[in-house]
């Protein structure tokens, strides 16, 4: 694996596995999913919620309800059809995508999604064809915290998993409270043995010409919609002027 490749996977997969087993406490790759579960992810052509696929996947979770847009080629390959997995075009329209949803879901209850594009009215939609009892997970905080029907939007960031050890107080006595950090420790591992075993891999990728200085560049593609399944990735050693001579592999 190139170190460029390697570089997508930390935040991106991370930031899947803390929303999907930490938040909506879907079943883990170890202990898949013996029915069932219907898995909402809007965004799915991005890296964050490309991983979160594939983690579904391990999980034996579905069938996949996925929302994208110019990424549906990318997402095709990452879904499976045999199991009732579908992806929905979201640039039709508001009301389409719900309708779309609705037909998706065929009259099944959906309790759970991961929002992985957390704006532009993802979690309103969302809402829309969600359980009242449904759990939905937000990649980024919303100005809403409960949506007028009640439902609850969680937001968790993955800098939890590289924060301090909690304390358990409790009874006066001190002891670690197990969390994010130790869930942390556990799916880097994991995701380092899967790549060693070839069934996990990262996210495509594009190195930004010029290194840093390159990344004005990236940023506007970012903001303007332009970047669709892929990761920009910026070589430090190909910034011009930034060392005399930059370490080998820097990244």
């Amino acid at each position: 694996m190139r170190l460029a490749e390697a570089a997508t996977i930390p935040l991106s997969a991370m930031t899947a596995a803390i929303h999907l087993y930490q938040v909506l406490h879907l079943p883990l790759p170890w202990a898949p999913a013996t029915e069932a579960t219907p898995l909402l992810i809007y965004g799915g052509a991005s890296a964050v919620g490309a991983y979160a696929i594939k983690l579904a996947k391990l999980s034996n979770i579905y069938p996949l309800i996925v929302v994208a847009g110019r990424g549906i080629p990318f997402v095709e390959n990452l879904i499976d059809r045999s199991q009732g997995d579908t992806v929905l075009d979201y640039r039709n329209g508001d009301d389409k995508i719900v309708g779309d949803l609705r037909d998706a879901l065929g009259g099944r209850k959906l309790e759970y999604a991961l929002d992985a594009v957390s704006e532009k009215n993802s979690y309103v939609n969302i809402d829309k064809v969600i359980e009242a009892t449904g759990q939905v997970s937000l990649v980024l905080s919303a100005k809403e915290k409960v949506m007028p029907s009640g439902l609850k939007l969680v937001f968790r960031s993955v800098g939890t998993v590289h924060g301090p050890v909690a304390k358990d107080t409790r009874d006066g006595k001190h002891r670690a409270k197990i969390g994010d950090v130790q869930f942390g420790g556990v799916f880097f591992r994991f995701f380092a043995q899967g790549l060693r075993e070839r069934w996990f891999t990262g996210h495509p990728y594009e190195v930004v010409p010029g290194g840093l200085r390159g990344l004005q560049v990236a940023l506007k593609n970012l903001k303007e919609g332009r970047a669709s399944a892929v990761k920009y990735i910026a070589r430090l050693e190909d910034t011009e002027g930034l060392w005399p001579n930059p370490p080998l592999g820097a990244t």
